[in-house]
């Protein structure tokens, strides 16, 4: 694994003269800000398969243009960036091979990189350095207009490369290091298969927790008679934060990453267990140990600025 935290410059050129972008939701159209904002590309493509969200993005004017066809959208980019649920980034690759240029660097924005890398490589024509990447960053917000420029500032983007020594190839990931610094965010080369592990603890487990407790406590409102909703506390009300995130993406995150999020979950099983045993049996000295070391774990992810003292970080849709 390796770290690259160092800034650009803020008057440098643009890291590439043209970047396309399939998908403009949340992230994509983020992306699109982002890059606009900080000067690191020059000329801006977006393909979005949705109408809507075409009308709102000419509506918006992030982009130069927009487009319903992929193909057309990455032709003459250096950069293409894939913004689409993850088990659709196969399909979106193939989509718009046809417009791909020899040179351009494909990468993504999925949480999951194992099967997105495979099929990416698959449906990628020969010459274009496919370098998949994770900017570990977002809301529970979707749509063109739920993106915002400053999403990547000090966030983490894990970049999973193939396994290549080549000099183009190595200087194709030192551009794209270079793009998401320029960004702001924070980069780190990971292995893909580290890289689903470890989201499968900080993310996607979270995640599973989250809209579980929600779903049970939505059984439970006939039984509680709308107290479960009308009394909602801190903790409630995070996990339902979490639980309205874009369902069709948390799908296909947990297909696409099921082994390791599966191995977690066992894990996670085994300790609630264990946890159910401290309070059946009255064991208040465990449950305060473990109490007091999840609590440093809170602190030091505040710490390490990986938490905004912002209530409202990202949902006021700020451009």
């Amino acid at each position: 694994m390796t770290d690259q935290t160092q800034a650009a410059p803020a008057a440098a050129a643009p890291v590439y003269a043209r970047m396309a972008v399939i998908g403009g939701g949340l992230i994509g159209s983020s992306v699109i800000r982002a890059a606009r904002g900080h000067r690191a590309v020059g000329e801006i493509a977006v393909a979005d398969a949705n109408p809507e969200h075409r009308a709102r993005l000419e509506s918006l004017g992030i982009a130069d243009e927009v487009f319903a066809d992929p193909a057309e959208a990455v032709r003459g980019a250096d950069l293409i960036v894939l913004a689409v649920p993850v088990m659709a980034m196969g399909a979106a690759t193939a989509a718009a091979a046809a417009g791909m240029q020899p040179g351009a660097t494909l990468t993504d924005v999925g949480s999951v990189k194992g099967a997105v890398a495979e099929a990416m490589a698959a449906a990628a024509p020969a010459g274009v350095f496919v370098i998949p990447g994770h900017p570990v960053a977002g809301t529970e917000q979707s749509g063109p207009d739920a993106g915002f420029a400053t999403l990547f500032e000090n966030r983490w983007n894990i970049l999973t490369p193939q396994k290549r020594d080549d000099a183009p190839y190595l200087a194709a990931v030192e551009r794209l290091t270079e793009f998401w610094m320029r960004l702001g965010a924070r980069v780190e080369l990971m292995d893909a298969a580290h890289h689903d592990l470890v989201l499968a603890v900080t993310s996607h487990l979270p995640h599973l927790i989250a809209y579980t407790i929600v779903g049970a406590a939505a059984d439970l409102e006939e039984v509680t008679q709308g107290e479960v909703m009308k009394y909602s506390a801190g903790g409630f009300r995070d996990f339902t934060r979490i639980a309205a995130s874009d369902p069709v993406m948390w799908r296909d995150v947990f297909l696409s990453n099921k082994d390791a999020v599966l191995e977690i979950l066992g894990r996670f099983t085994e300790d609630l267990q264990a946890a159910s045993r401290a309070i059946r049996w009255g064991e208040g000295e465990k449950l305060q140990a473990l109490f007091t070391r999840t609590r440093e774990i809170r602190l030091g992810i505040v710490a390490a600025g990986q938490e905004s003292a912002e209530p409202n970080f990202g949902r006021d849709k700020r451009s």
